[in-house]
C-alpha cells in the first residue's frame, strides 16, 4: 500500500491523516504571475532541478503521461501543483482536470538545464456568464439525503487527498464559492488561515481553510481558539511544527449554518 493510501485510510478512520504541506518553495520571493485560461494550451518551460508552482481554482487531477512519469515528479495538493523535472524532456501535453466543476486545463511541458526559474503561476478562469434560462418553476425539485457532519467532514478529505480513482460525489453536495484570501480565524495571529474551497449540503455549509504556522515555535490546534460560528471543526493535524518546516500547514474542515464570510 502506498504511503498516500495509507495517509487516505487514517483520513477515513480518525479525520484527521497525518498529512502536512508547505504553501510556499523555500526561497520564493517572486510575485505571482497570473494566466487566464482561454482553451488554449499553456506553454510552460521548467528548469531542470527547480521546483515549480502553479495554482489552479480548486483541487485538481494530472493526466501525467507514462514518459514523464520516472522523469518528472508532480504532487497536487488543494489546488496547488508542484512541478519537478529531474531530465530535460522535449514538449509534452499534460492534461489537468477540475475535481468539482470537470473543467479541464492543458500544459504544454518541457524542460532544459538552462532556463531561468519562472514565478510561481495561478492559472484562473474567465467569469461565467450568466444563463439566460430559467428554470421551470413548476417542476418538481429533486431530493437528496440528509448528511451527517462525520460525513461532510470525510466527504472535504477525500476531495483533497484521497486518491482520484476513490474519489466520490455525494448527491446534493454543490460546490459554492470562497474567496480565498487571509482571514482572521484564529485568535491570537499566531496561524495564518485561507479558505480553500467550499460546500453546501442543504442547509448547511462546509468549508475547508488552510492553516500555517507564522511562529517559529510549535503550535497545538485548539477549536476553542477559532473565531466564528461553527457547529463543527476538525483539523486535518492538530499540530504544527515551525514555520518553515514541512509540517508547518494542515487544513480545517468547518461545518456552518450559514456560509463561511458570514459565519465568521
Amino acid at each position: 500500500m502506498s504511503k498516500k493510501a495509507k495517509h487516505y485510510l487514517y483520513a477515513l478512520l480518525l479525520l484527521a491523516p497525518v498529512l502536512c504541506w508547505a504553501e510556499t518553495i523555500p526561497g520564493e520571493q517572486m510575485p505571482l504571475e497570473r494566466i487566464l485560461w482561454q482553451k488554449t494550451p499553456i506553454e510552460l518551460k521548467l528548469s531542470v532541478g527547480k521546483e515549480q508552482r502553479v495554482d489552479f481554482p480548486g483541487p485538481v487531477r494530472i493526466g501525467l503521461p507514462a514518459a514523464l512519469q520516472p522523469i518528472l515528479r508532480v504532487q497536487s495538493i488543494a489546488g496547488t501543483v508542484y512541478l519537478l523535472a529531474h531530465q530535460p524532456f522535449e514538449p509534452t501535453r499534460v492534461m489537468v482536470r477540475a475535481i468539482e466543476s470537470g473543467a479541464v486545463y492543458l500544459l504544454d511541458l518541457s524542460a532544459d538545464t538552462k532556463s531561468t526559474p519562472r514565478a510561481a503561476i495561478q492559472i484562473f478562469d474567465p467569469e461565467p456568464e450568466k444563463s439566460e434560462l430559467s428554470s421551470d418553476p413548476t417542476e418538481p425539485s429533486p431530493t437528496y439525503p440528509t448528511y451527517g457532519y462525520v460525513v461532510l467532514t470525510r466527504f472535504a478529505a477525500q476531495q483533497l487527498y484521497a486518491p482520484a480513482r476513490l474519489l466520490r460525489d455525494l448527491p446534493g453536495v454543490v460546490r459554492v464559492p470562497v474567496r480565498r484570501a487571509a482571514v482572521q480565524l484564529i485568535h491570537g495571529g499566531q496561524v495564518f488561515a485561507e479558505p480553500l474551497v467550499a460546500w453546501r449540503a442543504g442547509d448547511l455549509y462546509l468549508t475547508a481553510v488552510k492553516l500555517r504556522n507564522a511562529t517559529s515555535r510549535a503550535v497545538v490546534l485548539d477549536p476553542r481558539t477559532l473565531r466564528g460560528s461553527w457547529l463543527t471543526a476538525t483539523f486535518q493535524h492538530n499540530r504544527l511544527l515551525g514555520d518553515g518546516d514541512e509540517a508547518d500547514t494542515t487544513v480545517v474542515y468547518l461545518i456552518s449554518a450559514r456560509p463561511f464570510e458570514t459565519s465568521l
